[in-house]
């Protein structure tokens, strides 16, 4: 029994150890793990305790072991909040000591004037370094290197960026960089090597960089950066592509600065290879128009030099024909064939017209005041046809030119769930259209200026027309009511009525003595031509009182013809609008010609001819050159041996001439009293060079600064007027020439006009005036 006992007993003893060894393991497993009975901060000065607990990963009443700890400190440290976590249990309580950043009181930014402050703040936000935020010292020096390659780029390679942090009271700190930029480096010499076809001068002028010339301070040409240099490779990429250089490639550039961080070394290795001639140009894809109406779309010939810019412009001519015949989304690809061996290629235009498109609807919103019917008659897209690109872009233009907005935008968005339908939504933001001005102004010419006038150029939104204005100076005294309907009949013939009283003292307008008052009442009628013509013709009736003063010339007329007169005056005018935008206009042209007949039988039978073309040619950077000529003639016919001298044209002038006294120009009476008379043809030119304007903001659009080179005169070729004025006809070296700079400011009080001239070739005799100009006068 006893060894039956015992080895019972035995086994036991074997199995005792096995089960323990398995249980103590889960009790301990059971020891380390608890249920939080509460969540205890330490630590918290500005963070809420709500704020914490939304970012912890367990809640009160949550079971949870020892090795949540990393898991919590990670969660806190996440959020950006805490420089220091640390985790403890209390018994069933788990207590988290915290320690916060600091958060930022205030941010200083010194020594920058490349970067605007207020740029630099904007950023600094952007990227989570503004007052009231916490602070965080990666971020610093994350931003510290930001700054530093964008002045690298600005090739401010010299820059010195110091951040100082200051610790304040309550946890806070204050933030200061000071940036010590130094000077730009600037562009020693540009080598270009491996160039056989085109010589190093030849590239180098096709370049925005290069060494210091005399413009530098203007152009920064000087100057280097990594986004001009990328810019200037790829035209350089360009100006080989452009004359069969197909397998031109940029080997390598090497950027090297001196020592001293001022100057810098550009090398650029360039493989021309060979220059590919065109064999073919071909159509493919779908034609949906003839072959022959898309070829004259392609500016190229066979035997030519390849040039990808004429392929593009060759792509986007055909793209627009489609466009304007209502293939909205046509999509023309070049598909150049290239044959190695003999240096050929074979251009192919791949035409995928796409769906023609309908034009559903013309929504048009933004019109407050102006009637829908106003903006609708000048669209040249109509609902329910065929979209056309042509038509939108004109339709735009017509809407600008009115004068009643400041911004016109048209989008065509395509209608959902239609592939065949699009509309087209017309944007308008409405600007004042009349104008009560009461104003004081002054004129060189005319001395103080005081005009009142009301107009309203869009009566009650019907796009109408109403000036009743009162003009008085030391010279003039004008008044005038006038009404204009542009649309009198649906097709847009237009009927106008003027009346008009105008007293002058020419006397005091630096020409002979002599007074007028003319008073006119007038009907005019306009027909449109094309979408930017239109011709006038008009009939008025006018009334003269003419007083001659102290000149020889208003005496002997007064002698010949008398000093009452009533005549009526035929009119026909053309004129010709392409311009962008009637206020500093960058491209298009205007024309006008203007011819005043008075119809026989009136006292005075004479006529008057002008014509004016001005066209402005968009240049590289905001820059635009305006050409100018003037042509003016006027003589008497019938009982009348001359025009009227209160007609004459007259030169020099902030508007014809710059650099002489207004209207002194030309021929001027015999005698003591020596006073410009103008004469009865004039020939003026002008070329000016526009700029825009060298500080931002609101004034570049109200800024407009130019170079201007002028030209003209005025003749009277009456030979019978010997004995009055002289010189008598007409000699092209009577031509004056000035040039100089010129500034004009849409300012709140009125246009300001400012010339700097420098008379060229004045004579004996000239009244030169080097600065001129005026304040308040009409734009």
């Amino acid at each position: 029994m006893r060894f039956g006992n015992l080895f019972r007993l035995g086994r036991w003893a074997v199995f005792v150890p096995i089960v323990v060894g398995l249980l103590l393991p889960a009790a301990r497993l059971a020891a380390d793990e608890f249920r939080i009975s509460d969540i205890r901060l330490d630590g918290l000065q500005r963070i809420s305790a709500g704020t914490v607990f939304n970012y912890l990963p367990v809640k009160i009443g949550d079971t949870v072991a020892e090795d949540v700890t990393p898991q919590l400190i990670r969660a806190l440290y996440q959020t950006g909040f805490f420089q220091d976590v640390r985790v403890e249990r209390e018994g069933t309580v788990l207590v988290i000591f915290v320690q916060e950043r600091p958060s930022i009181a205030s941010i200083e930014i010194t020594g920058n004037s490349e970067i605007k402050t207020e740029d630099l703040k904007r950023a600094l936000k952007d990227i989570g370094l503004a007052d009231g935020r916490v602070f965080d010292r990666s971020v610093l020096d994350r931003i510290e290197q930001e700054l530093r390659r964008q002045y690298f780029a600005l090739g401010k390679y010299g820059v010195e960026i110091t951040s100082t942090v200051s610790p304040l009271e309550r946890n806070r700190v204050a933030v200061k960089i000071n940036i010590v930029e130094g000077l730009t480096a600037r562009i020693k010499q540009i080598n270009i090597i491996g160039n056989k076809a085109f010589t190093e001068k030849e590239l180098a002028e096709q370049l925005q960089l290069g060494p210091t010339r005399w413009y530098s301070f203007y152009s920064k040409n000087d100057r280097y950066s990594k986004q001009k240099l990328a810019g200037d490779l790829e035209k350089l990429r360009s100006f080989y592509l452009d004359r069969g250089y197909i397998k031109f490639d940029i080997k390598s550039t090497q950027v090297s600065i001196s020592p001293d961080k001022k100057d810098m070394y550009v090398t650029v290795v360039v493989e021309e290879g060979e220059v590919y001639t065109i064999s073919d140009l071909k159509l493919a894809g779908d034609l949906v128009m003839p072959a022959d109406e898309i070829f004259p779309m392609i500016r190229m010939s066979r035997d030519d030099p390849f040039s990808r810019k004429a392929t593009t412009e060759s792509s986007e001519r055909i793209s627009k024909l489609l466009g304007n015949n209502g293939y909205a989304f046509a999509n023309v690809n070049t598909i150049p064939e290239i044959d190695d061996a003999n240096h050929k290629v074979v251009v192919t235009f791949f035409v995928d017209p796409g769906k023609r498109v309908y034009v559903r609807r013309v929504n048009i919103k933004g019109n407050t005041k102006t009637r829908d019917e106003v903006l609708r008659r000048e669209m040249r897209q109509m609902e329910s046809s065929w979209f056309s690109t042509e038509a939108v872009k004109r339709s735009r233009e017509r809407l600008q030119r009115l004068g009643y907005f400041e911004e016109v935008n048209i989008e065509t968005p395509a209608v959902a769930g239609s592939a065949d339908e699009m509309d087209v939504n017309v944007k308008v933001q409405e600007k004042q259209s009349g104008a009560l001005m009461a104003g004081i102004g002054f004129s060189q010419s005319q001395g103080i200026l005081f005009n009142t006038s009301i107009t309203q150029n869009n009566v009650f939104g019907t796009g109408k027309r109403v000036v009743f204005a009162f003009d008085n100076s030391q010279a003039n005294r004008n008044y005038r009511l006038a009404y204009d309907n542009p649309y009198y009949t649906v097709d847009g013939i237009s009927r106008g009525f003027d009346l008009g009283y105008r007293k002058t003292n020419y006397g005091d307008l630096d020409v002979a003595d002599y007074l007028t008052d003319v008073a006119t009442a007038g009907v005019t009628f306009g027909i449109p031509i094309t979408d930017t013509s239109r011709v006038g013709l008009g009939l008025a009736y006018q009334y003269t009182d003419f007083s001659a003063g102290d000149s020889l010339i208003s005496k002997v007329f007064e002698e010949e013809n008398g000093s009452k007169f009533n005549d009526f005056n035929l009119t026909l005018t053309w004129t010709n609008d392409t311009r962008d935008t009637s206020v500093f206009p960058t491209r298009g042209a205007l024309q006008t010609f203007n011819a005043l007949v008075t119809i026989p039988g009136s006292d005075l039978e004479y006529y008057r001819l002008t014509y004016r073309h001005r066209r402005y040619f968009p240049l590289a950077k905001d820059f635009v050159l305006m050409a100018n000529g003037d042509v003016g003639y006027g003589a008497g016919y019938g009982n009348t041996s001359a025009m009227p001298f209160w007609n004459n044209f007259y030169a020099g002038g902030p508007r014809t001439v710059r650099g002489w006294v207004e209207n002194t120009l030309g021929p001027r009476e015999r005698g003591a009293n020596d006073d410009p008379v103008g004469g009865n043809m004039r020939l003026v030119g002008n070329l000016e060079l526009f700029a825009p304007p060298p500080i931002g903001g609101d004034f570049q659009k109200s800024l407009r600064i130019g170079a201007f080179f002028d030209i003209g005169n005025v003749w009277y070729t009456k030979s019978e007027s010997t004995d009055i004025v002289s010189p008598i006809g007409i000699s092209l070296s009577d031509l004056r020439y000035s040039a100089g700079v010129s500034a004009t400011w849409l300012s709140p009080v009125g246009v300001i006009a400012v010339s700097l001239a420098y008379p060229i070739n004045p004579k004996g005799g000239d009244d030169t005036q080097f600065f001129q100009f005026s304040l308040g006068q009409l734009f």
